[in-house]
């Protein structure tokens, strides 16, 4: 069927993955016009010289270096033919503005660094005789470098340290970084003996070899762990059921024996009136600890009891996800491609940011005598605009990644000969995503921004009041940003089944994302299950990637005896194995949560009955006959109703 076509709404037997139909191509042309404003952003800055500003440099009178530039009124030294000058020199490179993140110096086009150090206003003098290169002011000839009453203020800093082009932007940085001393001494005043932090540096540069090779092994863990959590998910389940109860029964029994041991001592000793009734309080407060423990316990204990067959299915689960990253090894490297996805858009939208920076009007700073350039009007929200774009695309590439996962696990769920899978079924999801489901996706990511960028507001302005603000405005500006976290990370599980939804069945997002509602409303207890035991198996996963790490990188950098510390090595490795296990591990949680979806809609449809056979894997199949053994229902309602499209429309008989 062409993108053109249209899903039957009437109603049929539900046949997963047998129509499609493009999905919201509303919301796939608003997206489309989207992108084209912020390809037009990044072309305003080139079209308006704002990018060869960036690129070329320019001085403090508005030339741009490399370029024959036009006259600035109101600024003489503008207007100047800079062909010949490639470079920016700053007259004082190491006075740095760290607030405003810039250098605080006259900045001049010269046509060739200095490379050697220039001690005194004669080497300046010969240095411009002899290389045609001018690094006093514009209005002071070479021959007067010595002799200018000016001299002290339109000439560079003596001593001139020597330095070199910086590639590609055509900056003269000094060659020794001492230079920066002052900026590098915000971040080392924290220790106060100044070998502790060389011998730390020391330490990192020596063991990098060291570094990278347990970085790899992190990596090779990952990949382990997720086709061997499936071995190892029940016996973390039964850590997890295990600590949960010694803590619930130990807790409310520590408190009752406080309990017990306060009454016996106030009706035992003697003391003050004022004594006893601290005592009588104490006692009064432990009982209701104890009582309200006592309450919880229970509660906790039943609701363990109950919920044991959905941890059942919690394990059942992770095994058919290890099955899955065998058949489709290709989910392994999802992580990757949605990494290198984020960067180069990164890239991209912090060129565009810094050529923003540097387009619009030439503005005369009267304090200072400095050619700033500054959008003015309209034009000066189109950083804002791409500020938007920075969410909204990042989400869109997120929810890319979901939907090809979802789209790769649904076609293996729900075909019952394995044999007969797409040889590529991860291209094949990712085809199917572009050619019907970009629209689903700029709609789902476009919710996600309307929530994040209020929240980012307003953590904004609550960092930006601090100490400014009463303590009720503190409070709600952390409430109202609590709730909007909230708020987004609920929408973006209900997006994820929303797309697993849109997977199945090809209907637009809004539809999907109902009936995904439903049926995680119809199967919460089962939701809470796996949401709860599986972060924990995925939590236990990542600590044991980390730990395997952390005691390699011990054994190794033990045996080292290159350097003294190796402290911050070993926690560079540690927190790179755990953004790896994250990375890696969340992949799997996503991959459950679909099979997840898939089991719940197959049960909900299917009986097993010839004609309405189950789609679910055998670990599957054997859980849900042991429920019927034990005489739990298929789907906690046990009416066996008929299975049903899910599609806008129909409704189960």
């Amino acid at each position: 069927m062409g993108c053109c076509g249209s899903t039957d709404q009437k109603k049929r037997d539900w046949k997963p993955l047998e129509e499609r139909s493009c999905t919201d191509v509303p919301w796939l042309i608003i997206f489309l016009l989207f992108g084209i404003g912020m390809l037009c952003i990044c072309g305003y800055p080139i079209a308006t010289g704002g990018a060869s500003r960036l690129i070329s440099g320019y001085d403090s009178y508005g030339n741009t270096c490399d370029h024959n530039n036009t006259k600035i009124e109101g600024v003489p030294l503008s207007g100047r033919d800079m062909t010949e000058n490639k470079y920016v020199f700053f007259l004082e490179p190491c006075n740095l503005d760290l607030i405003n993140r810039k250098i605080k110096s006259i900045a001049l086009c010269v046509s060739k660094c200095p490379t050697t150090e220039l001690n005194n206003y004669d080497d300046l003098k010969k240095f411009a005789l002899n290389n045609g290169s001018y690094l006093c002011s514009y209005d002071i000839s070479a021959t007067r470098y010595t002799s200018h009453s000016e001299r002290f203020t339109k000439c560079p800093k003596l001593p001139v340290p020597p330095s070199k082009a910086f590639p590609l932007f055509h900056r003269c940085i000094p060659v020794d970084i001492s230079c920066y001393a002052e900026f590098a001494q915000a971040f080392i005043t924290f220790v106060s003996d100044n070998t502790v932090m060389r011998r730390v540096i020391a330490g990192v540069m020596a063991s990098k070899e060291i570094i990278m090779g347990l970085c790899v092994l992190a990596l090779v863990l990952s990949l382990i762990m997720m086709v061997v959590i499936r071995y190892i998910s029940k016996v973390l389940v039964w850590i997890l059921t295990i600590l949960v109860i010694i803590g619930s029964i130990g807790g409310t029994s520590v408190l009752w024996w406080l309990y017990v041991d306060s009454r016996k001592a106030l009706d035992n000793h003697t003391m003050s009136v004022f004594g006893k009734e601290v005592a009588a309080d104490n006692v009064k407060a432990l009982l209701v600890y104890s009582i309200g423990a006592t309450i919880f316990t229970v509660i906790l204990l039943l609701v363990m009891f109950f919920m044991r067959k959905r941890v059942a299915l919690t394990i059942s689960l992770f095994h058919v996800a290890g099955k899955v990253f065998v058949h489709l090894p290709l989910l392994a490297l999802q992580p990757f491609w949605t990494f290198l996805c984020l960067m180069l858009f990164w890239v991209y939208w912090i060129a565009v940011l810094l050529f923003l920076g540097t387009t619009g009007a030439p503005v005369k700073n009267n304090s200072t005598n400095v050619v700033e350039y500054h959008m003015q009007g309209p034009l000066q929200y189109l950083v804002w605009y791409h500020a938007v774009g920075l969410i909204w695309i990042s989400e869109f590439i997120l929810a890319f990644q979901q939907m090809t996962i979802a789209g790769a696990v649904v076609t293996y769920y729900f075909t019952r000969n394995k044999s007969q899978m797409p040889a590529t079924p991860i291209l094949s999801s990712m085809a199917r995503t572009i050619r019907y489901h970009l629209g689903t996706l700029a709609k789902g990511s476009f919710i996600i921004t309307l929530v994040k960028i209020p929240r980012l507001i307003l953590t904004y302005v609550h960092s930006q009041l601090k100490g400014k603000e009463n303590a009720c405005a503190r409070c709600m500006l952390k409430a109202c940003v609590c709730c909007l976290w909230c708020l987004e990370k609920c929408l973006a599980y209900l997006n994820q089944n929303a797309y697993t939804a849109t997977a199945i069945n090809s209907t637009n997002f809004c539809t999907s994302a109902r009936d995904a509602f439903l049926i995680l409303v119809e199967n919460a207890l089962r939701v809470a299950a796996i949401n709860t035991v599986g972060d924990f198996v995925l939590f236990m996963g990542k600590v044991l990637i980390v730990s395997c790490t952390a005691f390699a990188g011990i054994l190794a950098l033990n045996y080292q005896r290159d350097y003294t510390v190796w402290v911050l090595p070993l926690l560079i490795v540690c927190l790179f194995a755990f953004l790896v296990a994250h990375c890696f591990l969340s992949v799997f949680e996503n991959v459950v949560d679909v099979l997840f979806l898939c089991f719940a809609v197959d049960t909900k449809y299917n009986d097993g009955s010839r004609g309405r056979e189950y789609y679910m894997d055998k670990a599957l199949m054997e859980f849900v006959e042991n429920s019927k053994k034990m005489g739990w229902s298929k789907a906690d309602d046990g009416d066996g109703r008929e299975m049903k499209s899910m599609v806008r429309g129909e409704t189960v008989a």
